[in-house]
């Protein structure tokens, strides 16, 4: 194997990425922690805390395209300094809500916090656009296993920021002050600042080559490429969109929300150790083949979590799934990278952003809606005066399928006693605004909470109902993604076998001729 690198600081830009890359991982676990202290100390309802948590998480897949787009044109160097200025002004914006508070209330504050993750994710966007084709240009012969190298940063991430969330946030005591917590992020935002201070950055293969925007765009139509956009799209689905629902899912299941957290963040040590080995796996199996292994063990993985019904059940299952994953999205970048190097950035750049977009609009959503219709029904079903004292107002829908699912704030209101909802109340009263949300649930809980106890067993049990087979029904797309990798594996057999194409042999589809391929799928 291969170490040969394109340029002598090569090394140095990897790492450089890795952290860009790991900062975003530490940001994410991070915010999901000290969301309970934002609502504490400005009075933030859940909805404003998920409109927070939103900012810009749609965004991220378009702007890594945008980015992409541009990353030859304008050089990577100055897009990861634009990234780089993007995180730290998030920073500031963020850190800055309690003096906005203090200033302008509750209002002040929710704007600096909505901005300041809404940047977080444009600079996290642009990170992601410029470290993968810059990585697969700095090691040319060995592209999935330096690309898996660098995302092993997201998960390091996530190991880096659930510990710092969970030791932090301790239960019945008091928390470390989240602006400690939060500005935890910025430390390898100053390291990969510090790491490209002074650095050269090359063009990509394409740029080097000479090859027009125009020709780099019309890569994307290429038969290949499109089956590789639809393939990652469902691997943005299964894994980055089960990722938003896994610790909550598996917390029901283990009646812990504490060991969920410790289980995801075991699952991420496990992808981050194996991430650096993907190169010796690849060498003996070809990428496609080691997708083709990590559909089938995605698909056993979530079908076993889906069963499970112990805390050691949960863990052999949750590590299955996690091998299952670990490969996919570094792996799809370094196919397409090998198979379309006239695409620059745009076609990797492509790729990530679909994958993102697929896991904002169809992944979360996706899995949320199959968990609220099992458990509806399930409740419905067994206890149907429970589900109609807490069933949603209204329908909600997903790809021509709808639902009247179960409400998640009168269901919160269960989960705590009440807890929170009085929380809001005498916030409300203290402030002498009005909330007639609040008001309506008031009402509410002074009928529901005669029954709360017995209606907490149903809607427990209807909701782990739901969440197992979530987890089920999305096993299916890393089974048809396995059939798929198969195919592509038999195409290129068909053709002599897979092989990295060069620049100057690349034809408009990815293909290559027979005599100049090796290396069997």
């Amino acid at each position: 194997m291969s170490d040969a690198a394109a340029a002598p600081n090569a090394k140095r830009l990897l790492w450089a990425g890795f952290m860009a890359i790991l900062a975003a991982g530490v940001g994410f676990s991070i915010r999901a922690g000290i969301l309970g202290q934002w609502a504490q100390q400005y009075g933030f309802t859940m909805t404003e805390l998920g409109a927070i948590t939103g900012g810009g998480l749609t965004g991220f897949g378009i702007i890594i395209l945008l980015s992409s787009f541009l990353a030859d044109a304008v050089g990577y160097g100055k897009l990861m300094w634009l990234a780089f200025l993007t995180h730290v002004v998030s920073a500031v914006l963020t850190l800055a809500a309690g003096a906005a508070f203090a200033a302008g209330g509750k209002e002040a504050a929710f704007q600096c916090l909505y901005w300041g993750m809404f940047l977080f994710a444009i600079g996290n966007g642009i990170c992601e656009a410029v470290v993968n084709p810059l990585v697969a240009t700095l090691f040319p012969k060995e592209k999935t296993h330096y690309l898996n190298i660098l995302h092993a940063g997201w998960p390091g991430g996530l190991i880096v920021g659930g510990l710092a969330s969970y030791f932090m946030n301790p239960d019945g005591a008091k928390a470390v002050s989240w602006q400690i917590q939060m500005s935890l992020f910025m430390v390898p935002v100053v390291l990969y600042g510090v790491m490209i201070l002074g650095q050269k950055f090359p063009k990509s293969e394409a740029g080097e080559a000479g090859v027009s925007t125009g020709a780099m765009f019309a890569q994307l139509a290429a038969p290949l490429m499109i089956a590789l956009l639809v393939i990652h799209a469902m691997v943005g689905y299964v894994e980055l969109g089960t990722d938003s629902w896994i610790g909550k899912i598996t917390g029901s299941i283990m009646a812990s929300p504490q060991k969920g957290l410790l289980l995801f963040v075991y699952t991420s040590g496990l992808m981050f150790a194996l991430r650096f080995f993907a190169g010796p796996i690849v060498h003996r199996i070809s990428p496609l083949g080691l997708l083709c292994v990590s559909g089938i063990l995605g698909f056993i993985g979530l079908q076993m979590l889906g069963a499970a019904t112990s805390v050691m059940l949960c863990i052999i299952a949750a590590t299955v799934y996690a091998a299952g994953k670990t490969f996919l999205w570094p792996t799809m970048l370094a196919v397409v990278s090998e198979q379309f190097p006239k695409g620059g950035a745009i076609t990797i750049g492509a790729i990530g952003g679909v994958g993102m977009l697929s896991a904002g609009l169809l992944g979360g959503p996706g899995i949320g809606f199959k968990q609220d219709f099992n458990a509806s029904n399930s409740l419905k079903e067994k206890a149907p005066a429970v589900y109609e004292r807490y069933k949603a107002p209204a329908e909600n829908s997903f790809l021509g399928y709808s639902v009247v699912g179960l409400d998640g704030a009168k269901v919160g209101v269960l989960d705590d006693g009440g807890k929170e909802l009085n929380r809001a109340a005498d916030l409300l009263k203290t402030s002498g605004a009005t909330d007639d949300n609040n008001a309506a649930l008031m009402s509410w809980w002074s009928e529901a909470s005669a029954t709360a106890d017995e209606d907490k067993t149903d809607v427990t049990a209807a909701t782990l109902h739901g969440g197992r087979m979530a987890l089920k029904l999305t096993s299916y797309v890393p089974a048809a993604m396995a059939v798929l990798y198969l195919l592509l594996i038999l195409f290129f057999k068909a053709r002599g076998g897979y092989k990295a194409v060069e620049v100057a042999e690349s034809s408009g589809d990815g293909d290559q001729s027979p005599e100049a391929a090796a290396g069997e799928g």
